[in-house]
């Protein structure tokens, strides 16, 4: 049986590491278009994934608040994805 409240704790670790390590590596002043796209598609990708996960939370009628916790996980890999992908357009631009 799936353990749907670990994979969300194991997001939520990854998604605080990734809040800081984000906003150090598009900060860099050497930092490549194709390495910011790289970026911007893996957090694209957790987006989506934390998505599918609030959807399987909610369809397995978890507590409100573990399906709150997991909307607010999947904005914030939003809006990092958001802040790669201004990033990116900056260094097209």
């Amino acid at each position: 049986m799936t353990d749907w409240l670990e994979i969300l704790r194991q997001q939520t670790q990854t998604c605080a590491q990734m809040d800081k390590e984000v906003p150090k590596m598009l900060a860099t002043p050497e930092i490549a278009a194709d390495q910011v796209k790289a970026l911007f598609d893996a957090l694209e990708e957790q987006t989506q994934f934390v998505e599918r996960l609030v959807r399987t939370l909610e369809k397995h009628d978890y507590d409100p608040d573990v399906v709150k916790a997991a909307e607010r996980l999947e904005e914030r890999y939003a809006d990092l994805a958001t802040q790669a992908a201004e990033r990116l357009k900056q260094l097209r631009d």
